[in-house]
C-alpha cells in the first residue's frame, strides 16, 4: 500500500536522526557557561551522591506506599542538610478516584509478604517478596490467610476461555494482559516476560495493575501478580510441554487503602522569589538506576549550588531554584495542580529520570530529549551546550526529539514550562529489573550528571539581558540546522525521483522557521517584564534572519525542482476546533478498555499526545493534523475519529470554526478544579511562552 506521505518525510526524519546519533560538534573554545561549569564541577561530592542513591534504593526497592513515605522523610532531611529552605512534604491523594487532569490517582498499597511455590509435579519456590521484592507485582491483590492453590497455565498454549480460576504464565509483561485476565476470570498472572532475557535470574518488575491504565484504582480488580525469572519460566514451560499439570500455592499478604503518593520539595532562594527554575524527577521505583540515581544527582546538584552560594563562590541567583522529588507522573501532576502559582512563575525546568551507568559499557551515552515542537524553546539549544561543556570528550551524547513517558511533559501548553530531559542507558539492560542494583552505578557518571543539572539550573536562574544575546545566537544556530536539514532531505528526495518530497520539504522549511522564531521569542522568559517589549524589538534582526534563511532554502528547493502543492481538503477536520478542558494528557484510565473504540491511551501514544498539544482552541483540526505531521512525519492516525471519540466521552469540547480567529488559550492547573466543580474555564491573561 502506498504511503500517503512522500518518501521525503521519512528521509527528513532520518537526517535529523543523524544529528541525534552523533550530536552537534561545537567549538572547543570557552563559552559563557565555561567558568560556571568549572566552578560547579570542582565542588561536586560524588561520594555523597552515592550515599543518597543507596539510601533511596534501600526503601523504594520495596515499592509500597509506607516505604515511599520513609523515602520522603529521608529526602526531606537530606535537602535540609543541603542547606535548602522551605523544605516541604506533601502528596497526591492515593484514593483510587481523585483525578488530576484526567489521570485517576491510584489506591495506596502495601505488602508484608508473598510466596509462590510449585507443589506439583515438583516442589520448588518461585517467588518470595521478602527475599526479592520484584517477585511480587505492585498492587497485587491478596490471598486468603492460608493462601490459595491453583493450576498454572501458559497463555501461549491456553485459550483465554480456559483460564478461569487459574494463574496465567505470560509471554509479555503481565500488566498488558490485565484486561483479558479480568474478562476471563483468571486468578491472576505470573509474569514470565523480561525486557532482557539474558538476565536469567533477574525478574521484571510489574509496576502497573489497573484494569484500564497504569495505576490500580477503585474500579480495578484485585488479581494476584507475581514475576519469575527467565530461567524459572523456561523450567515451568518445560514441565507444561511434557503434558504435566502444574499446581502452585500462592500466599500474598497485601492490602489497599486510602493514603497519599508523597512528594518533597525545597528551594535555594533567589534574589527575586517571583520567578523559579525547577528540577524534578521521580522517586518511588524499585531500581538504583531507575531512579535512585536521578534523585541522588538532583539532591547533589542542589547541595553543590547551595554550598557555592553560601560560601560566596557563586552570587545568589536572581531566581529561586526549586527541586521536586515525587512519584512519576501522578506525583508531578498532583504537585502542579496543587501549586498553580508556582507553576505560573517557573521559567524553565529539567526532568531527571536517568541511570548513571558505567563509563566502560557501550549504550551508556546520554540522550538529551528536547521540548515538543509546540513549545520549542531556547532551553533546547542551551541543554546541548551544557552537555558539551560538562561531559568529558570520552563520553558521547546525542539529542532526540520529545517523547512522552516520564515527567518531561511540562512543555505541554496547558502547563507552559520549557522542560528538557537527559537520559542515559545502562549498557546491560536492567530497566525495571531486579538486577538494577547500586553496584551498577558509576560515581563518574553521577558526577557528570550532577554537573549538567547544576549548570543548567544556575544559568537559567541568573540569565538576563546580558545572557540573552548568547541565547539568541545558539537558538538561531539550532533553527538554521533544522531548516537546512529539512531542505537537504527534500532535495535528496527530489533528485531520487520523489517529486512529492519537494512540496513536503517546502512546508517543513517554513514550519521550522516559524518554530525557530518562537524558540527565540521564548528567551523573553528571562527578561524582566518591564524590559520585554524593548528586548523583543531588539530581537527583530535575529527573527528576520530566520525568515531570510528560510527564503534562501526555499529558493534552493525551487531551483532543484520543488513545487508547492495545495493541501488536500479535509472538510470534516476543517469544521472541528478542539478545546481542551483540563491540564495534561488523556490516559483514558477512567474508561473500560472495551469503550476505547480501538484508540490508544493518550498517556503513552506519541501521535495522540503531540496532536493534543497542538489543540489551542484556535487551530482547526486540519491545521492540527498538519502541525502534528510536520513534527512527527508520516502517520495513518485517524485524527478525526480520535477527537470525535474524545468529544463523545467528554474529554474535550468542539467549538464552531468561527472561534478560530480568537486568541489562543492555555489552561493552568487551577482550571482543572474549575472544570471539576462545574465552572467554565476562563481564558488566561498570560502568554504560555512568556510569564
Amino acid at each position: 500500500m502506498k504511503s500517503s506521505f512522500p518518501q521525503y518525510a521519512i528521509r527528513a526524519l532520518s537526517v535529523i536522526g543523524v544529528w541525534t546519533l552523533v550530536g552537534t560538534v561545537y567549538a572547543s573554545g570557552p563559552t559563557p557557561i565555561t567558568p560556571l561549569s568549572h566552578t560547579i564541577s570542582r565542588q561536586i561530592d560524588a561520594n555523597r551522591a552515592i550515599e543518597t542513591m543507596k539510601r533511596v534504593y534501600a526503601t523504594d526497592r520495596w515499592f509500597t506506599f509506607r516505604k515511599f513515605e520513609e523515602t520522603a522523610l529521608y529526602l526531606r532531611a537530606r535537602l535540609e542538610e543541603s542547606g535548602l529552605r522551605d523544605v516541604q512534604t506533601g502528596g497526591g491523594r492515593a484514593d483510587g478516584h481523585t483525578q488530576v487532569g484526567y489521570w485517576t490517582m491510584p489506591l495506596a498499597w502495601d505488602a508484608k509478604s508473598a510466596i509462590l511455590e510449585v507443589i506439583a509435579p515438583e516442589h520448588f519456590l518461585l517467588c518470595d517478596y521478602r527475599a526479592v521484592p520484584t517477585s511480587l507485582g505492585m498492587w497485587s491483590g491478596p490471598t486468603p490467610k492460608d493462601g490459595i492453590t491453583a493450576e498454572l497455565v501458559d497463555i501461549e498454549k491456553t485459550p483465554w476461555t480456559q483460564v478461569a480460576g487459574k494463574l496465567v504464565l505470560t509471554d509479555k509483561n503481565s500488566a498488558g494482559y490485565k484486561n483479558e485476565l479480568v474478562k476471563y476470570h483468571a486468578l491472576g498472572a505470573v509474569n514470565g516476560f523480561s525486557e532482557n532475557p539474558a538476565l536469567q535470574d533477574g525478574r521484571q518488575w510489574v509496576n502497573a495493575w489497573g484494569d484500564s491504565g497504569w495505576g490500580f484504582t477503585e474500579k480495578s480488580t484485585p488479581l494476584l501478580s507475581f514475576s519469575i525469572t527467565p530461567r524459572q519460566a523456561r523450567h515451568v514451560r518445560e514441565l507444561l510441554g511434557r503434558g504435566e499439570k502444574v499446581m502452585v500455592h500462592a500466599l500474598a499478604d497485601t492490602h489497599y487503602y486510602h493514603g497519599r503518593y508523597p512528594w518533597v520539595t525545597g528551594v535555594l532562594p533567589g534574589r527575586h522569589p517571583d520567578q523559579e527554575v525547577l528540577v524534578l524527577g521521580h522517586t518511588s521505583e524499585q531500581g538504583a538506576q531507575d531512579n535512585a540515581t536521578g534523585v541522588a544527582t538532583m539532591v547533589e546538584a542542589m547541595n553543590t549550588l547551595s554550598r557555592l552560594v553560601e560560601s560566596g563562590k557563586l552570587p545568589r541567583p536572581e531566581r529561586t531554584i526549586r527541586i521536586l522529588l515525587m512519584p512519576e507522573l501522578y506525583g508531578s501532576l498532583s504537585y502542579l495542580s496543587e501549586h498553580p502559582e508556582r507553576t505560573k512563575r517557573t521559567v524553565a525546568a529539567i526532568t531527571v529520570d536517568t541511570p548513571a551507568a558505567s563509563y566502560d559499557l557501550a549504550g551508556t551515552e546520554y540522550t538529551l530529549y528536547l521540548n515538543p515542537h509546540v513549545a520549542m524553546s531556547y532551553t533546547d539549544a542551551l541543554i546541548l551546550r551544557v552537555a558539551a561543556e560538562c561531559l568529558p570528550p570520552s563520553r558521547p551524547w546525542h539529542w532526540h526529539e520529545f517523547m512522552p513517558g516520564t515527567d518531561s511533559y511540562l512543555g505541554d501548553p496547558s502547563i507552559g514550562i520549557p522542560d528538557v530531559w537527559p537520559y542515559s542507558g545502562t549498557g546491560v539492560q536492567t530497566h525495571h529489573n531486579s538486577e538494577d542494583k547500586p553496584e551498577t552505578v558509576d560515581a563518574r557518571s553521577l558526577r557528570d550528571l550532577t554537573a549538567m543539572i547544576a549548570t543548567y539550573l544556575y544559568f537559567n536562574a541568573t540569565a538576563g539581558e546580558q545572557e540573552a544575546s548568547w541565547l539568541e545566537q545558539i537558538t538561531l544556530d539550532q533553527s538554521y540546522q533544522r531548516i537546512e536539514s529539512a531542505a537537504s532531505a527534500a532535495i535528496d528526495g527530489l533528485l531520487s525521483g520523489d517529486a512529492e518530497g519537494g512540496s513536503y520539504g517546502m512546508d517543513r522549511v517554513s514550519y521550522f522557521a516559524e518554530r525557530g522564531k518562537e524558540a527565540v521569542r521564548s528567551i523573553l522568559r528571562v527578561i524582566p517584564a518591564g524590559r520585554r517589549q524593548d528586548v523583543e524589538q531588539q530581537m527583530q534582526p535575529v527573527l528576520a534572519s530566520i525568515d531570510a534563511f528560510r527564503d534562501l532554502e526555499l529558493a534552493r528547493l525551487r531551483q532543484a525542482g520543488a513545487k508547492p502543492v495545495a493541501a488536500k481538503p479535509n472538510p470534516a477536520a476543517e469544521k472541528i476546533i478542539v478545546r481542551r478542558k483540563r491540564m495534561g494528557t488523556l490516559p483514558l484510565d477512567d474508561l473500560p478498555k472495551d469503550k476505547w473504540d480501538g484508540f490508544p491511551s493518550g498517556a503513552w501514544d506519541t501521535t495522540a499526545t503531540i496532536a493534543l498539544y497542538w489543540c489551542d482552541g484556535k487551530r482547526n483540526l486540519a491545521q492540527i493534523i498538519h502541525q502534528t505531521e510536520m513534527e512527527l512525519g508520516p502517520t495513518h492516525f485517524d485524527f478525526v475519529g480520535y477527537f470525535k471519540f474524545l468529544e463523545r466521552r467528554g474529554y474535550v469540547t468542539f467549538e464552531n470554526e468561527s472561534i478560530s480567529t480568537e486568541k489562543s488559550e492555555t489552561f493552568s492547573p487551577a482550571d482543572q478544579e474549575r472544570t471539576k466543580q462545574g465552572r467554565s474555564t476562563m481564558p488566561l491573561d498570560r502568554n504560555p511562552q512568556v510569564r
